[in-house]
């Protein structure tokens, strides 16, 4: 899945850094800093999968060299604490082929060009050999002043200024989300990236219905590992895939991040099968409705085009017919089971640290579920569940999980009859046109018949 990420750091002297060492490193070349003295070599690292420099189009021709370029970066600034580069770091869809990648990068460097009048020097690296090998990503430094055709000019404050340098960053971050997505577009590939928060996003689903999505959205922004954890969490997965062993995290912050993971699946799982449960109705009372019909249609009374209707849904939902209905029971089985395993394994590493890692949240998005099931508030429900105590977290939610599945199927079962009535009824019957004389001779056939009944024409058949 594509994922989003756009970082801006700045390269400060008053930290021991230096923008020419900055992309020689990122860059994997050779440039000496004259204002050093030093040569900054990095030719032997690999990973660097292309670099290219974007300008303005007056600039001087010696900005495309970039030991030029930084060094006249680095001889702009006197101060011993200056910011010599602005370093924008971005995930790139592991999806795009190297050609598409270079395009994206190249478009945002394009808009930093144009819109702060800066040159930017791009790198895009790829996955490290020993990481996670989606991780295609680009670094992109900017000069901090305008390029003009006489050189590096005025520095551009509107990125340093506290009221003016979070806007403009957010609306970088809104301008890279809508360029990945147009490279996704491009590309065919469905998945679409959102810079906006998961607070931000969980609202929006929400008033769109969009019910499975925003409990998937209900969830804590994850600790940031940095390299040495991830590099130590890395090895220690490696080290369990060959010794065939269960992965346990050896850092606190690798537990956290671990356990908040394998919650977010459970309750993705959990939001998968309810959604599915109501599909199942759904299409049963579809079936249903289209039955009566059609059965009225070829000239059946009420009373046995609506038996008709049942057999058919009862017949889908495996009643009377072993062969649908068992293997949707299975599958659904087998999601709760699945989902019981996870739960418990969970529990087995610590209800200490799986409390620390967001268990209470977890359990208090569980009884937002079965609220909704169950049609009470989802204040009585959260309330329900703090009241209960941390100690109860996920020893508690197997059987939370196992009731709230239980009662999900009996409502179904339950329910069936009243959605079919209901559906039944919003139902039109077809008139048959039948000659003049065969209508009359069948409300002479039916007249006893209907002075012997208690119900009337425009009364419905009963379930």
């Amino acid at each position: 899945m594509a994922s989003y990420h756009l970082s801006v750091k700045s390269v400060r002297r008053s930290e021991g850094r230096s923008a020419t060492a900055a992309i020689a490193y990122r860059t994997a070349e050779r440039i000496e800093c004259q204002r050093e003295g030093r040569v900054h070599d990095y030719r032997a690292k690999a990973g660097v999968e292309a670099s290219f420099i974007v300008v303005p189009e007056d600039a001087p021709e010696w900005a495309q060299d970039r030991q030029a370029l930084w060094n006249a970066a680095e001889a702009r600034e006197t101060r011993v604490n200056s910011v010599t580069a602005r370093e924008w770091e971005l995930a790139l869809p592991h999806e795009l082929t190297a050609q598409g990648r270079r395009e994206l990068a190249h478009a945002f460097a394009r808009e930093l060009v144009a819109r702060y009048g800066v040159a930017a020097d791009v790198a895009i690296h790829a996955p490290h050999r020993e990481g996670d090998q989606r991780n295609w990503h680009a670094h992109v430094l900017t000069t901090t002043r305008s390029l003009t055709r006489e050189g590096l000019a005025e520095k551009t404050r509107v990125l340093d200024a506290k009221q003016t340098g979070g806007p403009e960053v957010e609306h970088m971050r809104e301008r890279w989300a809508e360029l990945q997505n147009r490279a996704l577009e491009r590309a065919r590939v469905a998945e679409r990236v959102d810079h906006r928060t998961l607070a931000v996003q969980r609202e929006e689903a929400r008033s769109l219905g969009h019910e499975a999505r925003a409990d998937n959205l209900d969830r804590a922004p994850e600790v940031k590992l940095g390299p040495v954890v991830s590099a130590i969490e890395r090895r220690e997965e490696r080290a369990a895939e060959r010794e065939e062993r269960p992965y346990v995290p050896l850092t606190e912050r690798g537990a956290q991040v671990h356990e908040a993971r394998a919650a977010r699946r459970l309750l993705a799982e959990l939001a998968r099968v309810r959604e599915a449960l109501r599909e199942e109705v759904r299409q049963r009372a579809e079936l249903a409705r289209e039955t009566y019909a059609h059965a009225r249609e070829e000239g059946a009374d009420r009373i046995s085009a609506g038996l008709a209707a049942l057999r058919a849904a009862a017949q889908r939902q495996g009643i009377g017919h072993e062969g649908i209905g068992h293997e949707q029971r299975r599958e659904h089985e087998a999601a709760r089971t699945s989902i019981e395993d996870r739960l418990a394994s969970l529990r087995e590493r610590g209800p200490e640290r799986a409390h620390g890692a967001g268990a209470g949240s977890i359990e208090e998005r569980l009884a937002r579920l079965r609220g909704r099931g169950t049609g009470q508030s989802e204040e009585r429900t959260v309330e329900a569940a703090r009241q209960s105590g941390p100690g109860h977290d996920l020893d508690d939610i197997r059987e939370r999980l196992g009731r709230l599945l239980e009662q999900e199927n009996q409502r179904t079962h339950e329910g069936i009859r009243e959605r079919l009535s209901e559906a039944l009824g919003r139902a039109k019957p077809v008139a048959r046109e039948r000659p003049a004389h065969e209508q009359g001779h069948e409300r002479e056939r039916e007249a006893p018949r209907h002075g012997q009944s208690a119900r009337g024409h425009d009364e419905g058949w009963g379930l």
